[in-house]
């Protein structure tokens, strides 16, 4: 496995493992400790393992916490999606930058997004899981949504929207979730 650095978003990581196939399928370690330790993260300061499953199409995002924020590790486990960063912590060198990635279950590619990020993706595929480890526990009070289509923004997300939640049909834009975390 190793580590490469994402450019556009400081702090962010892509953690590429190497896969072992055969005819059977293939085998690949999809967390390291040492390697994790290699680029300056904890590995263990990730708490809390979760996964979600969409269908094409679908829509996640963009979302990030408020207060102390959340780190994560995101892979597509099955499938493919089309992932988001967006860089929101105001003293970093690529604030407002915008990165975006194919994550798919072929590769099981791990990308690491800082605290004070926003994250978003789309289901590319009939089927498509996505794991996400955190480094503190959920809590709803702080979760902070932003329009998926904000203008400022600009994403350009690569099929039509089949579905969202409702709490993202109706984020607010990138200017009024600024102005609110100002205040």
């Amino acid at each position: 496995m190793k580590a490469t650095e994402v450019p556009a978003i400081a702090g962010a990581y892509l953690f590429e493992p190497t896969p072992y196939a055969d005819e059977r399928g293939f085998f690949c370690r999809t967390f390291d400790a040492d390697v994790v330790r290699s680029v300056g993260l904890a590995p263990d300061a990730f708490i809390q393992d979760s996964v979600s499953r969409s269908v094409r199409g679908v829509l996640r995002g963009l979302h990030l916490r408020s207060g102390a924020g959340e780190a994560k590790l995101v892979r597509c486990s099955y499938g493919r999606i089309f992932d988001v960063v967006v860089d929101l912590r105001p003293d970093s060198p690529t604030y407002r930058n915008v990165a975006s990635f194919e994550l798919s279950g072929e590769t099981q590619v791990t990308l690491y997004i800082p605290a004070g990020c926003a994250h978003g993706f789309q289901a590319l595929t009939e089927t498509a899981d996505t794991s996400y480890r955190i480094d503190r526990p959920h809590d709803p009070a702080e979760d902070v949504t932003i329009a998926f289509d904000d203008p400022e923004l600009a994403i350009p997300w690569p099929l039509p929207v089949t579905s969202m939640s409702q709490r993202d049909r109706e984020a607010p834009s990138l200017a009024e979730v600024l102005k609110q975390r100002e205040s």
